[in-house]
């Protein structure tokens, strides 16, 4: 028998060996492979993000998805027209108005939008889920009641990280408007 043969054999058994093994290790790669994708198809599988603070999601009010349902006011030019004095009044009216929304926690963002030719004059991001409900928030401030505004409401799906917005610009304003 030649002396190369016992290393031949060795080689061999170890490549006999290293096949098993590779092909067990495939059979186990491919079953779970195989249930990560059925599970993912069903649904059932979701990955819980690290970062993930119940707190403050309870707190805002998010979802597992950290949205939440609101209602968009879209403030626009109303039929009536008004003096620069009883602009000005009905506007420190409507600003009071907002500052008031938003401390009771039901205006979440406003503001107001550039000059356009839709009429379009501000935006509240309201912290209600339904129509009938922003209707009754809006229909406090001074220039809809007055007629120079007019709105109109849309539910809208949006992040609930939006309801730490007022407590965070609190904290970047330097002059009061």
């Amino acid at each position: 028998m030649p002396r190369y043969y016992g290393k031949i054999s060795g080689i061999l058994s170890r490549k006999v060996i290293n096949m098993k093994v590779l092909k067990m290790f495939s059979i186990i790669s491919i079953c779970m492979v195989s249930f990560v994708l059925t599970s993912l198809a069903q649904g059932e599988v979701k990955t819980v993000k690290p970062a993930f603070d119940a707190a403050l999601a309870k707190k805002v009010g998010a979802d597992k998805y950290g949205m939440k349902t609101y209602v968009l006011a879209i403030l626009k030019t109303g039929p009536k027209v008004f003096t620069e004095a009883e602009s000005k009044e009905l506007f420190k009216g409507h600003m009071a108005n907002m500052n008031r929304l938003a401390a009771e926690g039901k205006l979440t963002v406003a503001g107001p939008f550039a000059k356009n030719d839709k009429g379009f004059r501000g935006l509240f991001i309201l912290n209600v889920t339904t129509v009938e409900d922003a209707k009754k928030l809006t229909d406090t401030d001074p220039v809809v009641k007055s007629g120079m505004m007019v709105v109109e409401h849309v539910v809208w799906y949006g992040s609930a990280a939006l309801m730490e917005t007022n407590s965070i610009h609190e904290k970047i304003t330097e002059v009061e408007m």
